[in-house]
C-alpha cells in the first residue's frame, strides 16, 4: 500500500514543512506500535525500510525547480509512505506524469489559497488516470468547509481535518490494516509538540544515540533554506487571520529546540525561517532561543522570525543589539496606524511602543526589518490607508509589504463581510474587491503604489535616488503614486523592465514630471549622480550607465588611487560635493582611505569595494577618499 503525500508549493515557499511531519510522524507511531507488537519476542526491529532520495529538475517557465521525493519510507504493516514536491510553477502535464509513473494507492494533498484551484483541477485529471486511488485532502483551504467540498468533488475519498499528524497517522493505519467501514476524520485533540520528531534528523536512528542524525531526505542541507516549528496556535484575535482560531499557544521542548537548532548551525544551513505566528508571545522562550544564537553563531545561518514588536521588552532588546550582523531578521506585521481599524479587527497592538521599538531596532544597524501593511481593512479608507503607508514608510525599515485583505473562510471577517460592505473574489485567494471605505478604483490605485514600492523600494537598489526624489513631494505614498501613474500611462501592463532601464525611467519620470519646472533643470544632475551611485554600490558594472556623469578628466586620479587601494578600490568614482553631502546625511555607511594623491577640490573621490559586503543589504563596502 503506497501511500503518496503532495505538496504543491507557491513559488517563494521552499519546502512544505507540513507534509514532512506527517510522514516524520505517521512513521514514528507505525514503529511505535510494531514494537509492541513485537514485544517479548526477543526480536530487534527499526520498522523503517531503507531510505532513498531522487532528485529531479524541471525547466518551468524559463525557471529550473528541484523536486526532491522519498522513494522509500514507512514499511510497517503494509503501508509505504512518499513525499512529492512541486511548484506551481510547473507545468500540470509534468505533474500528471510523474504522479502516475508513482502508481500510488492513495493520495494527500496539502491545500492552501495558492494552490487549491490547480489541485481541484489535478485531482479530476487524476481520478481519470488513477481510477482507484483514493484522494484525501487537507490543510487550512479544506478544512472549514469540507462537507460542500465532498459533495461538489465525488472524485475526493476525504477531508483531513484539524493538525494532520494525528489523523495521518490514523489514515496510514486504517489502509495498512485494510480497516472496513468509513474512516473517522473527526479532529483530535491538539498535539504535544514535543512528541512530533524532528524532521530534518532521521527519528529511527536518532533514537539509537544522542546525536540527530539527517534525514536522507535531507543529505544536503548546506546553503538550504528551511522552515521550522517551536509553537502553534496565536494568543490574539486579529479577525482577518486563521491562526486567530487557535488561542491555545502550545511550545515545544526548549532541550529539543535548542538541540535542533545547534542541528543547524552544524550542517551551516543558509537560514531557519520560524513559522511560529508571533514568536516572542511567550518572552522566557523567545529570550532563551535568541541568547543561545547569539552564543552559537557560526558565522553563516541566518534566522528568520515574526514578531510582535510592541512585545518586545528591554532585555530582548539588548540581546539583539549585540548579535552579528545577519544573524537574525524580523518580520513585523503593522497592518493599520487606525486607531478604529485596530480595535474593529480586535488587534492588539501598541503602535506607539511598537514605532519606537522599530526604530532602536534600526538603529542597531545588525537586523533586517520587515513592515507589513494591508489595504482593505474596516474603517480604512483611501485617505487612512495613505496616512498608514506615510507613517510607516517613516521608519525606512528594509522592506515594506503593502497586502490586500484576503477574506479567508472561517475567518471572524468572513462573517462580518456584509456588515462591513466587504466584496471579494469568488476565488483564491478571495482578495478584496472594495469596501464601504474603499472603492474598486482606489484598490487599483493602490496596486500601482505596491508595484512601485516592490521595483522601487524593496529591491534596495534605489536608495540614494528615492531619498531625493522624495524630498520634491508632500509624501511617500504621493511619490509613489505619481510614478505608479507614470508607468500606467506609458508601458504595457505587468510588462517587466531591467534593473538598468528602471534607471532611466525614473530619470525620464523626474524630466517628465517637472518639466514645467524649469527651475529644476539643474537638479537633474543630482540625480544622475546619486543614481550611478547607487548602481555601484550593489555592483561593479562592466558598462558605464549611459546616465551615469562624464568622469574622464579624472581618470588619472582613479588610477593612482586603484592601485592604492589595491582589491579596496574595484571601482572609483566622482560625485559632486553636493551630493556627497546629500549620500553622507541620508545615513549611508562610509569608512575614510587617505591617500597620496593630489585630489580635486571639486569633486569627492569615492572607492566600492565588492569583497566587502553588507550583510542586510549586500551593498558594497563605501570609501571617502
Amino acid at each position: 500500500m503506497k501511500f503518496l503525500l503532495v505538496a504543491i508549493n507557491a513559488k517563494y515557499i521552499h519546502s512544505n514543512l507540513g507534509i514532512y511531519s506527517l510522514k516524520a510522524y505517521a512513521e514514528k507511531e507505525l514503529r511505535k506500535k510494531k514494537k509492541a507488537a513485537l514485544a517479548g519476542t526477543g526480536k530487534l526491529v527499526s520498522g523503517v525500510a531503507e531510505a532513498g532520495v531522487q532528485g529531479a529538475e524541471w525547466a518551468s517557465d524559463g525557471a529550473v525547480v528541484t523536486e526532491t521525493q522519498s522513494v522509500a519510507g514507512v514499511s510497517s504493516g503494509q503501508v509505504q509512505v512518499e513525499i512529492a514536491e512541486y511548484t506551481i510553477n510547473h507545468q500540470m502535464d509534468q505533474i500528471l506524469q510523474d504522479i502516475y509513473r508513482r502508481k500510488p494507492d492513495v493520495i494527500g494533498f496539502s491545500c492552501y489559497i495558492w494552490n487549491i484551484s490547480y489541485v481541484m483541477t489535478l485531482i479530476k485529471e487524476l481520478k481519470v488516470l488513477l481510477p482507484h486511488t483514493d484522494i484525501w485532502l487537507g490543510g487550512p483551504e479544506v478544512s472549514y468547509n469540507r462537507e460542500e467540498i465532498l459533495q461538489e468533488h465525488p472524485e475526493i475519498t476525504g477531508v483531513m481535518c484539524g493538525e494532520g499528524e494525528r489523523v495521518f497517522a490514523s489514515l496510514c493505519d486504517y489502509y495498512g490494516n485494510d480497516t472496513e467501514g468509513e474512516f473517522d476524520s473527526t479532529p483530535p485533540q491538539p498535539i504535544d509538540l514535543s512528541s512530533l520528531p524532528f524532521i530534518y534528523a532521521d527519528e529511527a536512528e536518532t533514537e539509537q544515540g544522542t546525536e540527530l542524525v539527517p534525514n536522507a531526505l535531507f543529505q544536503s542541507l548546506r546553503h538550504k533554506i528551511l522552515y521550522y516549528e517551536t509553537s502553534r496556535g496565536c494568543p490574539f484575535s486579529c479577525s482577518y487571520c486563521l491562526s486567530s482560531l487557535d488561542k491555545a499557544v502550545r511550545f515545544r521542548s526548549i532541550d529539543k529546540v535548542l538541540k535542533e537548532i545547534q542541528f543547524f548551525l552544524d550542517h551551516q544551513v543558509s537560514q531557519v525561517k520560524f513559522v511560529d505566528r508571533t514568536f516572542n508571545c511567550n518572552k522566557s522562550h523567545a529570550t532563551a532561543i535568541w541568547k543561545y544564537i547569539a552564543q552559537h553563531d557560526n558565522g553563516i545561518t541566518n534566522f528568520h522570525f515574526e514578531i510582535g514588536a510592541d512585545l518586545l521588552g528591554e532585555e530582548e532588546l539588548e540581546i539583539l543589539k549585540n548579535m552579528r550582523p545577519g544573524l537574525v531578521q524580523l518580520e513585523i506585521g503593522v497592518q493599520s496606524t487606525n486607531d478604529i481599524t485596530i480595535k474593529e479587527v480586535s488587534r492588539k497592538m501598541d503602535l506607539v511602543r511598537l514605532k519606537e521599538v522599530v526604530q532602536k531596532l534600526r538603529g542597531f544597524q545588525n537586523i533586517n526589518l520587515h513592515l507589513d501593511l494591508i489595504a482593505g481593512l474596516p474603517y480604512e479608507d483611501f485617505e487612512s490607508f495613505k496616512h498608514s503607508f506615510n507613517e510607516i514608510y517613516a521608519l525606512y525599515s528594509d522592506q515594506l509589504q503593502l497586502g490586500f485583505l484576503k477574506v479567508l473562510k472561517g475567518s471572524a471577517i468572513a462573517e462580518k463581510s456584509e456588515k462591513y460592505g466587504i466584496a471579494y473574489r469568488s476565488y483564491p485567494p478571495y482578495e478584496v474587491l472594495y469596501t464601504d471605505w474603499l472603492s474598486f478604483d482606489e484598490i487599483l490605485k493602490l496596486k500601482q503604489v505596491e508595484d512601485m514600492v516592490e521595483q522601487y523600494y524593496n529591491s534596495e537598489q534605489f536608495t540614494c535616488s528615492l531619498r531625493y526624489l522624495l524630498t520634491y513631494f508632500d509624501t511617500p505614498f504621493a511619490m509613489f503614486e505619481k510614478l505608479g501613474e507614470y508607468y500606467e500611462v506609458h508601458f504595457e501592463k505587468n510588462k517587466k523592465h531591467a534593473r538598468i532601464d528602471r534607471y532611466r525611467i525614473l530619470l525620464q519620470f523626474f524630466r517628465d514630471f517637472f518639466a514645467e519646472r524649469p527651475e529644476l533643470h539643474t537638479e537633474e544632475q543630482i540625480l544622475r549622480e546619486l543614481m550611478t551611485f547607487d548602481v555601484y554600490l550593489r555592483e561593479n558594472m562592466k558598462t558605464r550607465p549611459d546616465f551615469a556623469p562624464d568622469v574622464q578628466e579624472y581618470r588619472d586620479f582613479f588610477r593612482q588611487i586603484s592601485r592604492e587601494m589595491g582589491h579596496h578600490g574595484e571601482h572609483i568614482e566622482a560625485l559632486s560635493v553636493r551630493s556627497w553631502k546629500l549620500i553622507r546625511d541620508m545615513g549611508i555607511p562610509v569608512q575614510t582611505w587617505n591617500t597620496q594623491a593630489e585630489l580635486p577640490e571639486s569633486v569627492q573621490i569615492v572607492g566600492f569595494d565588492y569583497n566587502e559586503r553588507n550583510p542586510l543589504n549586500y551593498n558594497a563596502a563605501v570609501y571617502q577618499i
